[in-house]
């Protein structure tokens, strides 16, 4: 069984249970797995010097809609609401194959795989001219990134009442339908498993409560999570509250969406009773902390879901809505708006780290992953101190705080994804090539 033997790295943070910080320590990889970790390993097989490098569990990305990488601060969009962003970005994504929904997978995975992101969730919840989910479950094959893609979905377009335009929306029993075909066709539930499929309603906005709660059934008899977005902005309170009488939590409580098989995107608004149900019944989110600002919404309580033991993981987002899908950025960030809203001592650069690991893997229902200890994946994230982002710094290991946003290696599942900062099953030169000239068409279109 082929080993690597990550050598006298100057800091190793594990988030183990202990949370243990070692110095001048290796990590043994063995396989799939870390097989020791600890000061003086040996190997007969290859060593990565970790010298001038802190190591930390990959990344995980608990929330993205990879699709979005070709609309990128769209005119008309970039200033705008949520629901505003929406109308204006739809039209354009009603324009998207098969084609554009690969390549914008790949090149999005490729750009979280560059800032550090070893395990990422996607939500797809719209398939124009014969898209599938598939055609991102090939994307992060082909790269070798963890994916835990979701069946995403839109049922109620505008002649309903609804945001998205008809021609976006799908019919219900079809949806239900292909849920059970991919669910069947792609998830992995072993230990270790590089795809698990979940399933993800878009929003309470754009799907029926009879959709919302026949999902719910399917994805506890199937044994897979459920996704959707919950309380974003002020608009989102506000729909709720009309629409169904109640507020987003509760709403997502009377029709299964609560629980430790369900995490929820966003929850900028929840309220002290929300937190409190999501910490009785370990209901997960997705903080986007980016996005969260550049749409307008606000500040999720972060501080307060993590005093009341709300499992919390960070997304990125669609690039439409963040701009950019760099995961180190994105725990920097959650880092400084808890301490905007909360003193500058709500958060420190550890915890959020350890929000960005070991948390998005337990949202994720992925306790194998998220730690450096024995008889976990071996998912591992090498960053080089030495240059220009550390200079100075006096804690190289408190990385939010000063340090590189981009690895220098990544391993995934014991294979080495980046080398030397550069992507390594990719073409990404030709990647990047294709995907400008299908962001060309549309633009011209």
């Amino acid at each position: 069984m082929t080993e690597i033997l990550i050598q006298n790295a100057d800091t190793v943070l594990t988030m183990d249970d202990d949370r243990r910080v070692l110095h001048g320590a290796d990590v043994l990889i063995r396989g799939g797995e870390i097989a020791a970790v600890g000061p003086g390993l040996q190997t007969g097989g290859e060593v990565v010097s970790g010298r001038g490098c802190v190591l930390t569990p990959g990344l995980v990305n608990t929330h993205h809609h990879l699709y979005q990488n070709l609309t990128r601060a769209v005119p008309g969009a970039q200033d705008a609401l949520l629901f505003g962003w929406l109308q204006r970005l739809y039209p354009i994504w009603a324009r998207f194959t098969p084609d554009e929904m690969f390549v914008s997978a790949q090149l999005g995975l490729a750009e979280l795989a560059l800032s550090g992101c070893t395990l990422s969730s996607d939500h797809l919840y719209l398939y124009p001219n014969g898209s599938k989910l598939e055609d991102t479950i090939h994307a992060a094959r082909e790269i070798g990134l963890r994916f835990h893609p979701t069946r995403g979905a839109m049922s109620i377009g505008e002649s309903d009442g609804g945001l998205p335009p008809d021609s976006l929306v799908e019919n219900e029993s079809a949806i239900l339908d292909d849920m059970i075909r991919v669910v069947d066709g792609f998830h992995d539930a072993s230990e270790g498993s590089m795809c698990r499929v979940g399933l993800a309603p878009c929003s309470p906005f754009s799907v029926s409560r009879e959709l919302m709660r026949d999902a719910a059934l399917l994805a506890r008899d199937k044994g897979v999570m459920l996704h959707t977005h919950l309380a974003e902005n002020d608009e989102d309170i506000a729909y709720s509250q009309e629409k169904f009488g109640c507020r987003p939590g509760q709403y997502a409580e009377e029709l299964g969406w609560t629980g430790d098989d369900v995490w929820h995107a966003h929850c900028v608004k929840l309220d002290a009773q929300e937190i409190d149900l999501f910490s009785r019944t370990r209901t997960g989110v997705a903080h986007c902390p980016c996005s969260n600002c550049r749409l307008g919404s606000g500040i999720a309580p972060v501080r307060a879901m993590r005093d009341a033991g709300v499992p919390v993981g960070l997304g990125v987002d669609g690039s439409a809505s963040n701009d950019m899908a760099t995961l180190s950025a994105e725990a920097r960030q959650a880092m400084l708006l808890q301490r905007v809203a909360n003193g500058a001592d709500a958060m420190s650069a550890y915890e959020a780290l350890e929000i960005a690991t070991r948390g998005g893997a337990d949202v994720l229902g992925r306790p194998d992953c998220g730690r450096l200890e024995p008889g976990k994946r071996a998912d591992v994230a090498i960053w080089d101190t030495t240059g220009v982002a550390s200079s100075g710094s006096w804690d190289p290991a408190a990385l939010l705080l000063a340090g590189p946003i981009q690895v220098k290696h990544l391993f995934v599942e014991g294979r080495q994804i980046v080398r030397n900062g550069e992507v390594t099953t990719l073409d990404l030169p030709r990647l990047l090539e294709r995907h400008r000239s299908l962001a060309r068409k549309l633009i011209e279109d």
